[in-house]
């Protein structure tokens, strides 16, 4: 597909075991936080949304101890094709953190932070009801090592990052209903990565991790299980 990326359709376990071992400098990935049952009886005028968004896979519909079991799964290959010292950074709803550092920290993965993305422009959905949901976390693991790389150059970085949401000249590949915005991908990517590491992203959606690594200069695994998101993806990665 291009020089120095690899893209797959298939389901992100499957997958992961088709990468060979320590291979990978830093995972970076958005996976399902699994709160379609949840949101089903929330007090909440999401009703036409919450069908399309969490309708994008199965993982967001399973019972608490299905999807941990997947998740673990997930985190034991992730721990096999990524380098000692590699880093991991996982989006995740904040009611879930505790659930996937436990699990990290089951196969060899060191806890360094949970961080937070503010969204400065959210939608003001269920604004009469309660608070705005505005935040999303993100968990900062290092694999076998207590410090991978951290390129901040002497500056300080908080585990605090603010944006507003994905831009429209953005959300044009595909629309995906959690897609992130490319100035996050690339705080990451420029900070625990360098010149021609490789980064796997087993939940890409759109695309927009990979397009984000290859534009800086590194490689990039990246797996989809929707045939849709996984050609919007192609496109956009080899544009």
């Amino acid at each position: 597909i291009c020089k120095n990326c690899t893209i797959i359709n298939d389901d992100a376990i499957l997958a992961l075991i088709s990468i060979e071992d320590e291979t990978v400098d830093l995972i970076l990935t958005d996976p399902p936080y699994n709160l379609g049952k949840f949101m089903e009886g929330r007090d909440t005028n999401l009703g036409q949304l919450r069908g399309n968004h969490f309708s994008a896979t199965d993982w967001d519909h399973l019972g608490y101890e299905e999807w941990a079991m997947k998740m673990d799964e997930f985190l034991e290959n992730s721990a096999r094709v990524i380098k000692v010292g590699g880093s991991m950074i996982i989006f995740m709803s904040l009611i879930k953190v505790e659930s996937i550092i436990q699990l990290a920290q089951k196969h060899n993965f060191y806890y360094k932070t949970t961080g937070i993305w503010h969204k400065k422009n959210p939608m003001p959905r269920n604004m009469n009801l309660h608070f705005i949901n505005s935040t999303e976390g993100w968990i900062y693991l290092t694999y076998k090592k207590k410090t991978g790389t951290f390129n901040n150059k002497g500056k300080v970085f908080h585990d605090f990052i603010e944006t507003g949401l994905t831009p429209g000249g953005e959300k044009k590949f595909g629309g995906h209903p959690t897609q992130k915005p490319e100035a996050i991908i690339e705080h990451f990517v420029t900070l625990l990565t360098n010149k021609t590491d490789v980064i796997l992203d087993p939940f890409m959606g759109s695309g927009t991790t990979g397009k984000v690594a290859i534009g800086l200069g590194r490689k990039f695994i990246g797996v989809e299980i929707s045939k849709k998101y996984y050609q919007v993806a192609k496109s956009r990665i080899t544009e």
